[in-house]
């Protein structure tokens, strides 16, 4: 099916209280990956080109594979830039086809920040496409990792002085409230403490100011960094992580207004696994499909514990008729 917007799709996830997963167009087994497990979980998905992939396989050639496997695909999926740089990259998104725009202006100063999302946000709803901005700042874990302790294994929380770090740079629920006014923008992407880059799932959000910016803004809130953040209640006993009053899993984000939620390390991470273990299975394997293959399908089972965590399964109803995109297969050796 044609692509679709990604507004209506988040509003609607806002007003049932799921969130539509965001997966990275690195590759065409990662693009496959999420699509077909979206067409077995029959969920919505938002496939976006970051800077990474623009950088690594040019923006040609990522926005045609997500425009060739929405083409086959009977469940809803959206084109979006991910972190989007400037002005300039938002037009030749847009020309481009992208059917979700993005920019990042947070580590600009708070005026420019709104001045150049607004200009975006005009352009963009001249030609009925949304605009998702972002608001704080959503550190990497590299940023940090010189105040981590050591032998530090990521086995709990990060500890108290790296964590201050990340609260002072979360976004400030009035100022939430005057940028979403000031640039109509369709989608927030507020810091409330995940971390970029994280590698285990230890990290909580701060949903008390989730909470407040959301009551401020009353847009769909997006959730970047995802991988790090831990995604349950349960998980969270198990690992022996205390969570305090304020804070909260993925699982409680869905809940408190979270409607978009992207997923990029726990993905490349996953296919990494998949493929190390078929090498290590096979080291004299000559065809590069019978390794890419395992990576693959690690990414699907990824991919659809996220569909679940999130709620979104089942949320694309059933297929129209015949149709979705097929699942690749090694059969024998050409």
């Amino acid at each position: 099916m044609p692509l679709v917007s990604s507004k209506e799709l988040l509003i609607k996830a806002q007003r049932e209280g799921y969130a539509v997963g965001a997966f990275n167009a690195n590759d065409m087994e990662c693009v496959q990956a999420v699509i077909e497990t979206a067409e077995k979980e029959r969920a919505p998905v938002i496939l976006q080109v970051s800077q990474g992939a623009i950088k690594y396989a040019g923006l040609e050639f990522a926005t045609m594979l997500v425009k060739v496997a929405a083409e086959l695909a009977t469940v809803p999926v959206v084109l979006h830039l991910d972190h989007g740089t400037d002005f300039d990259q938002n037009v030749r998104c847009l020309r481009a086809g992208f059917t979700s725009l993005m920019y990042d202006g947070s580590s600009q100063p708070l005026e420019q920040n709104i001045a150049v999302s607004s200009k975006i946000a005009e352009i963009a709803h001249a030609c009925g496409i949304p605009v998702e901005t972002e608001l704080g700042k959503i550190p990497k874990i590299e940023d940090y990792e010189p105040m981590l302790p050591a032998g530090y294994d990521y086995s709990t929380k990060l500890p108290k002085e790296v964590q201050d770090k990340i609260t002072a740079l979360m976004a400030d629920p009035d100022q939430a409230e005057e940028f979403v006014a000031r640039t109509h923008c369709d989608s927030l992407a507020a810091a409330v403490g995940s971390v970029h880059g994280m590698k285990r799932d230890i990290q909580p959000l701060n949903i008390e100011r989730l909470v407040a910016i959301k009551e401020r803004t009353g847009v769909p809130l997006v959730l970047h960094g995802a991988s790090g953040v831990i995604k349950s209640r349960q998980d969270a006993e198990r690992m022996g992580i205390k969570l305090e009053s304020y804070e909260g899993t993925l699982e409680d984000a869905v809940k408190n207004g979270i409607a978009k939620i992207n997923v990029a390390t726990e993905v490349s991470m996953a296919f990494l696994r998949g493929m190390k273990a078929a090498f290590e299975k096979d080291p004299g394997q000559k065809d590069m499909r019978k390794i890419l293959l395992p990576g693959k399908n690690e990414v699907k089972e990824t991919v659809r514990g996220f569909m679940r965590l999130f709620g979104c399964v089942g949320k694309a109803g059933r297929p129209a008729g015949a149709g979705g995109l097929e699942e690749s297969t090694i059969k024998y050796h050409e």
